[in-house]
């Protein structure tokens, strides 16, 4: 599989498996290419670095969330469970209002949020070894710094990462 650099003839091949190297790594954009170690070893410390900040930003987004001025109301239904018996399940509704700072706030966090997200799978995505550990570790950092706090360790109602 291959892709042309803003419509010039030089193409380059796009790996498909996983490689360790630091020539001709072309890092989210086109002007943006590693050709040497000292390239790739700041490259790996800023990816490592972006990827604890997404990891940081998704705790402080939970934490501006619980500290503004919300709403937070509990409904609990019976559901039938197994053997006759019946179970609990609680639903979290949080609101807030629309045409405010808090939230405003979080809708430009958010943006930032997906687009830090997005980046890191991109550069997952060139099959760079290097920038893929960079990606990892960045991220279990970040979890270990941030999310130790935590109140809630696993979200039921978090269906996807």
């Amino acid at each position: 599989m291959s892709h042309s650099h803003g419509g010039g003839d030089m193409m380059m091949m796009m790996p498909m498996t996983f490689y360790f190297g630091f020539k001709n790594v072309e890092l989210l954009f086109s002007g943006l290419v590693i050709n040497t170690a000292g390239e790739m070893a700041g490259a790996f410390v800023a990816v490592f670095l972006l990827a604890m900040f997404y990891e940081g930003l998704k705790i402080a987004r939970e934490s501006l969330l619980r500290k503004s001025q919300v709403s937070i109301r509990y409904n609990s239904m019976p559901v039938p469970g197994p053997n006759g018996t019946i179970l609990m399940e609680t639903h979290k509704t949080v609101g807030q209002q629309m045409l405010s700072f808090p939230h405003l706030l979080q809708t430009v966090l958010h943006i930032i949020q997906v687009v830090i997200s997005y980046f890191l799978m991109l550069i997952f995505m060139t099959y760079n070894g290097y920038l893929c550990i960079a990606v990892a570790a960045g991220a279990g950092t970040g979890y270990f710094l941030f999310s130790w706090k935590k109140a809630v360790v696993v979200n039921i109602t978090e269906h996807c990462h």
